[in-house]
């Protein structure tokens, strides 16, 4: 009996091995450069990820691709996520990997004791980079759902995906973080939330960043708490850590299926918490 459940586990494991495999190599990764002109001409870099026959099908106006953006963590590239960006590719996503950083940008300083320790402008930043990235996307692919998005970030870049949420969050499917810091959870939001959780001596969470156990069951978040570092969850992280997140997330994303029925009992949001007044630079 022993022996016909260990093989059982093998077969699977090789299954989704080989389910990714060949999933990578059916994505195709484009990387552009976008020039800001209402940000003195700013390079947005960023990188897209695409199955290539949901490509197809979408250029052909038979099917609406959905949308996920991917945000980096901090002195991490948007590059760097591909482990990540093959997942919700494999799922038939048009996944954006944004580059938020430049090396011209003024250094990320920790202020103790400012909303979010001081990290809003760089949030600020990154929310009018995701818009100019949207808006230059659509006009290569205006077959995808960019009004419900699904937001994806690791470390700060999951604390701009949080905040993101907060503005705009009638615009967003799905939340993904691996392990924010700063930025609170939702609590009452109309969207499922899925984090990653590090057991790092370092990197730890500020005080009401992350709910109890009580309020993420009742608001429908996520919580897999995991023993890796905070650095390793990106592309330079252990392989048995990228497999492990990556199993659990395509997981998270199984109830994608139209055949799913409908949550309509989720409160809708009145109050986005805290969230500095804020509009984006239009173009």
């Amino acid at each position: 009996m022993k022996r016909g459940i260990t093989v059982l586990l093998s077969l699977c494991v090789l299954v989704t091995l080989a389910y990714f495999t060949a999933s990578k190599w059916a994505i195709r990764h484009q990387t552009i450069t976008w020039m800001d002109p209402a940000r003195n001409n700013r390079p947005v870099e960023v990188d897209i990820a695409v199955r290539r026959d949901k490509e197809m099908l979408a250029n052909a106006d038979m099917i609406t691709l959905p949308v996920a953006i991917l945000n980096h963590g901090n002195t991490v590239k948007f590059t760097e996520y591909s482990f990540v960006a093959n997942v919700f590719a494999a799922r038939g996503y048009l996944v954006v990997s944004i580059q938020h950083d430049l090396p011209t940008d003024a250094p990320m300083v920790t202020k103790v004791g400012e909303i979010y320790a001081g990290r809003l402008p760089q949030y600020q930043r990154a929310v009018a980079n995701i818009r100019f990235a949207i808006d230059e996307i659509k006009q290569m692919q205006p077959n995808a759902d960019y009004d419900h998005l699904t937001m994806v970030g690791h470390s700060n870049g999951g604390d701009i995906t949080m905040y993101f949420a907060k503005m705009y969050p009638d615009e967003i499917k799905k939340v993904v973080t691996l392990d924010n810091l700063r930025v609170p959870f939702m609590t009452d939001a109309k969207f499922k939330i899925l984090s990653f959780r590090s057991k790092d001596p370092v990197f730890k969470p500020d005080p009401g960043v992350v709910p109890d156990e009580a309020i993420c069951e009742k608001s429908g978040i996520t919580i897999v708490q995991t023993a890796y570092q905070h650095t390793w969850m990106s592309d330079r992280g252990p392989d048995e850590v990228k497999s492990n997140i990556q199993g659990q997330l395509d997981k998270f994303l199984e109830d994608d299926s139209p055949l799913k029925p409908v949550l309509t009992d989720m409160p809708k949001i009145t109050e986005p918490g805290p969230v500095a007044l804020y509009s984006p630079v239009k173009n």
